[in-house]
């Protein structure tokens, strides 16, 4: 049976293992738990889209006790796959169901591989909390500027990323679906970025949960003109810190990111078009 706890679940899986492949060095390892992350939200789409067509109510709650964190990444690796053999007890003979299984028994077979390469069972520094980003020398100016802009676009980040979805899964036209399904991989993009930043800083971290108010929209042209001037924002924030780290290739970066920023804005403008018409 597909119903909220059932969502609820498999979110916090997704978050698990995107989490997991920012926390671990071994870059084969960190690419494909990061594959095994997007399988997870497709996962995601489908539950909802069926919750949705039948008219059953799902929000994007976790489990208060729910966390990423933990000193090793073996001990990452057996929670994943505690919670991935517990999501199976509740899945029934549908296609869809079906099809999450055998995804999920092959993540399941890499998963224990992982835990045969004695190599990988490292200490992990994502969550040290040291705040040191090791490709730079920062003054601490530009380490407290960095580490307040990846905390915050962190969450903006995710946030979007699941009201995108949410408004995806209750788009009316083709079009819709097209230019949110773009807003969703470019905010995937960002997430996985500044993820992979916080790691290498140890200050990685789940964001905050959504209250239901931030996804929840009455008002679709209220909401696409506050998503332009948040972008706004965002590029902005981009900017000011390109400008004040000195490091060349972090500064590059930002505005790589200031760029993307503007095209969101002009998709943002597309949806906004068809909305009133």
């Amino acid at each position: 049976m597909i119903d909220e706890k059932l969502f609820r679940r498999k979110h916090q899986l997704w978050l698990r293992i995107t989490f997991m492949s920012f926390s671990v060095n071994d870059p084969w390892v960190k690419n494909r738990l990061y594959e095994f992350s997007k399988i997870e939200f497709r996962h995601l789409k489908w539950l909802a889209k069926s919750l949705f067509e039948n008219n059953i109510a799902y929000d994007y709650e976790r489990d208060p006790k729910f966390t990423i964190e933990n000193e090793s990444f073996f001990a990452l690796v057996n929670t994943a796959i505690t919670e991935i053999k517990a999501l199976h007890l509740l899945y029934t003979e549908t296609p869809l169901f079906e099809r999450m299984k055998h995804d999920e028994d092959y993540m399941l077979i890499t998963l224990h591989h992982y835990l045969e390469k004695l190599t990988l069972d490292e200490p992990l520094t994502a969550f040290n909390r040291e705040r040191h980003w090791p490709d730079a020398l920062l003054n601490e100016n530009e380490t407290n500027a960095l580490t307040l802009f990846l905390f915050e676009e962190l969450y903006k980040e995710y946030e979007l990323i699941m009201i995108y979805f949410y408004r995806q899964v209750r788009a009316t036209t083709a079009a819709q679906v097209s230019n949110f399904q773009d807003l969703i991989d470019e905010s995937h993009f960002h997430l996985r970025s500044f993820g992979e930043m916080m790691a290498k800083m140890g200050i990685l971290a789940l964001p905050r949960p959504l209250h239901e108010r931030t996804y929840h929209i009455s008002d679709m042209e209220k909401f696409l003109r506050d998503g332009i001037i948040e972008e706004e924002n965002a590029k902005e924030e981009c900017r000011k810190l390109s400008s004040s780290i000195q490091d060349e290739k972090l500064s590059s970066f930002f505005e790589f990111i200031n760029f993307q920023e503007s095209y969101h804005i002009e998709i943002m403008k597309k949806l906004l078009g068809e909305n009133h018409g």
